[in-house]
């Protein structure tokens, strides 16, 4: 889960691992994979960034098939 906030100050948390897209309109725009979506305080960089630790802490990106290594057995 990812902290961000909302427009109007409040913090939510949200399960990076449904995330689909995240674009500026110029709000940071959140679109999950089943179509809802979220607008966030943060700047795409920063929701790229929390996604990016996210990962890192649950060790998604250690699987080298994920990760696309072709010698990895």
């Amino acid at each position: 889960m990812i902290k961000l906030t909302r427009l109007n100050g409040k913090e939510f948390l949200l399960n990076a691992l449904y995330i689909e897209t995240v674009e500026s309109f110029p709000d940071t725009t959140i679109t999950l994979t089943n179509g809802h979506k979220y607008v966030a305080l943060e700047s795409r960089e920063e929701v790229a960034l929390k996604i990016s630790q996210f990962y890192n802490e649950i060790h998604i990106l250690s699987n080298p098939h994920i990760r696309g290594d072709q010698d990895a057995e």
